[in-house]
């Protein structure tokens, strides 16, 4: 007799997961999308609190198969993570965090959106509780997308369903050098690999649960981490996407999110030393990913920061910090007619200083809320009664000789 091979492995990772491994374990056993259909693997990563008991337990009356599996502790997520993946026998796999839960329906209505559809990856929707979560990408159910027409750039964490056979047929592992990151990496292969990616955003999937003891699976580490994230990310974009505005697109991601935050308010608090640090870790990344095309897409804010980070301007960079923190809005600039609007942030047309203009320039987008912006050339209410009052002025101000007009 032979075996059918169930729909989805949920892989689950725990370390040190008590109470919170509780409501996980149960989370899955409610799962409608019955029995027959889920095997899950659980790697006990090394846990002294009870956490391997506790899932021991579980496989001893859970009414689905489960596999657990008992290790020394490996410093991370990805190394549990990948002893799952290998073990796995679904034709789909869901990464369960010990310390989250799923919605009842939530194994059921990605496998059957994954199955309906065609696609490679399926994201259900996420909330956060007790702790942010990610938004931007839950407006609609997609039943097909990618990674360039939609917002799921902006959720990269491994709580997604994934075809094995894309991660097998790649050699999709979880790179284990990586202390923090190691999600991104391999949720943002899948998508560029994917055949299709769906979205299920009208039902809550995932629970992402914020522990009371400030206690994660991963370790965050220091600043320096956050730099090898960037990189191995950003280089696998370059690897992968050729240049142009689908790879500025993409990179857009590390950049803010990753990269950015390196230099906001704690920079701040830095010592020089380590200020001089953060700047020797981004030249790299500047020097090959930083874009015109990833500057344009931008906030000025943004951009400029990252600007003062490339050209190594710390001096200036603390200036736009502090003006930020204030709270203060920076005065807008019209040109050419209302067509070019800048943000004047300090420093702007600052002769010592030599930033282009073209830094704080704001995109259509940033500069609609400017009164007097001309979007596409068009000038705006505010500015054609501006020019009808110079014009009414200028006319008054003209003094005809005498008997011009009957000349004419």
């Amino acid at each position: 007799m032979t075996v059918a091979q169930p729909d989805v492995t949920v892989i689950i990772g725990a370390y040190e997961a008590m109470p919170y491994l509780v409501e996980c374990l149960a989370s899955v056993e409610a799962q409608t999308i019955g029995p027959e259909r889920v095997e899950v693997v659980a790697v006990d990563d090394g846990s002294t609190d009870g956490t391997g008991q506790c899932l021991e337990d579980f496989a001893a009356r859970a009414p689905m198969p489960v596999t657990v599996i008992r290790q020394k502790n490996s410093g991370g997520p990805s190394g549990p993570r990948n002893v799952g993946l290998d073990k796995a026998g679904g034709r789909y796999v869901f990464f369960l965090d010990a310390d989250d839960r799923l919605g009842p329906e939530a194994l059921e209505r990605m496998v059957d959106m994954a199955d309906r559809a065609g696609t490679d990856v399926v994201l259900g929707r996420i909330e956060g509780v007790n702790r942010g979560a990610p938004k931007s990408m839950w407006g609609r159910t997609l039943e097909r997308t990618d990674v360039y027409s939609s917002n799921i750039k902006y959720t990269l964490s491994a709580q997604k369903l994934f075809r094995r056979a894309l991660l097998e047929r790649h050699g999709m592992r979880f790179d284990e050098s990586l202390w923090t990151g190691e999600d991104a990496l391999f949720t943002m292969e899948a998508y560029l690999r994917a055949d299709g990616v769906s979205v299920v955003a009208d039902y809550t999937c995932y629970y992402l649960v914020g522990r009371d003891d400030g206690k994660h699976v991963t370790k965050s580490g220091g600043y320096t981490l956050r730099f090898d994230s960037a990189r191995v990310l950003m280089n696998l974009i370059a690897d992968l996407v050729p240049a142009g505005p689908r790879r500025d697109l993409l990179m857009m991601r590390p950049f803010t999110i990753t990269l950015l935050p390196q230099f906001g308010p704690r920079f701040l608090k830095d010592t020089d030393e380590v200020r001089e640090r953060k700047l020797e870790l981004a030249q790299p990344l500047m020097e090959r990913h930083w874009t015109e095309g990833v500057a344009r897409l931008l906030k000025v804010e943004e951009r400029l920061r990252l600007h003062l980070v490339a050209e190594r301007r710390p001096d200036l960079l603390v200036d736009v910090l502090e003006f930020v923190r204030s709270k203060q809005r920076p005065p807008a600039v019209l040109k050419r007619r209302g067509r070019h609007a800048y943000l004047a942030y300090p420093h702007f047309r600052d002769r010592a200083a030599g930033i282009p203009d073209a830094v704080y320039r704001a995109s259509p987008h940033e500069a609609r809320a400017i009164p007097g912006y001309a979007e596409d050339g068009t000038p705006s209410p505010v500015l054609r009664a501006a020019r009808r009052v110079r014009r009414i002025l200028r006319a008054s101000r003209q003094v005809r000789p005498p008997g011009k007009a009957a000349a004419l």
